[in-house]
């Protein structure tokens, strides 16, 4: 499906894939069944993170055995590193797994806690993190992610992260995204990195805002996970509930998200998206 949308690779075993509340085994047989669809056009990137940074290499080793495009891991949520040295350090204890595939911080802090300038961990890491490819960017600090991008000669592949906002993004000259709401709503973006490619600013704009309109509803009923992940039954492809902790929507929250979403002209989008 998102091959057929014209998305260019998954992020898999990430937040919105809830690959923090499943097992080591569970996340291998994941990557197992994604790697199927890998190709020189269609990548995948494998989060690898985990508390314990033994359980991050078991996994990084497993995505290297099984042919994976990238690895990707957050900082740890228990015990989380007071400095940039830290972190720095468990990311280097992860990589002894993952040889030379390209590695990508997972900067979120919103969910992991871990909230250090990324400018100075790219600084500090350049010289220690060998395969550092760049990093995920899911984080509303717009003067780091520039200062990112520019940095060590536009070194860094810098992924941007936040969906309702990646129009801000391009401006800065970010190159790629990764984001929940691209699972069902590929064509909306597409067709605003397009007007924006053709400087067409209005059109990218009114794009972008509708996308803005949709995540302020999305995080109405639950954010990304909670609220996303019910939505991909409206496209298709039932993934299921929710784990626990995670609260599942009732059948009455859901018809209201649906109707909010038809109100702002979202389901276009979303039809264009459907299993085909």
């Amino acid at each position: 499906m998102l091959i057929e949308n014209k998305v260019s690779g998954a992020f898999i075993c990430g937040t919105t894939g809830e690959g923090m509340l499943m097992t080591v085994e569970e996340r291998k047989a994941v990557a197992e069944e994604w790697i199927k669809y890998a190709s020189d056009s269609f990548r995948l990137i494998v989060h690898i993170g985990a508390n314990s940074y033994r359980d991050a290499q078991e996994l990084g080793a497993h995505a290297l055995q099984i042919g994976a495009y990238a690895v990707s891991t957050m900082g740890p949520m228990f015990l989380r590193p007071g400095k940039v040295e830290d972190l720095i350090r468990y990311c280097a204890e992860v990589m002894e797994s993952t040889g030379d595939l390209p590695f990508y911080y997972y900067h979120i802090p919103g969910v992991a806690g871990v909230d250090f300038p990324m400018i100075e961990f790219l600084e500090k890491a350049e010289s220690k993190l060998p395969a550092l490819a760049g990093i995920k960017y899911t984080h509303n600090n717009l003067m780091d992610l520039q200062l990112c991008l520019k940095v060590s000669d536009n070194k860094w592949d810098i992924l941007y992260g936040q969906d309702e906002t990646l129009l801000a993004g391009l401006a800065f000259g970010v190159k790629g995204a990764v984001g929940s709401t691209y699972n069902y709503m590929a064509p909306l973006y597409h067709k605003m990195s397009e007007a924006f490619q053709k400087g067409d600013l209005e059109q990218a704009g009114f794009l972008q805002n509708l996308s803005a309109r949709f995540v302020r509803h999305l995080i109405r009923f639950g954010g990304g996970v909670e609220g996303g992940k019910p939505l991909m039954r409206t496209i298709g492809l039932d993934c299921g509930p929710l784990r626990a902790p995670a609260h599942n929507i009732s059948v009455g929250d859901y018809d209201e998200f649906l109707r909010l979403i038809q109100l702002e002209g979202i389901e276009h989008f979303m039809a264009m998206s459907r299993m085909r």
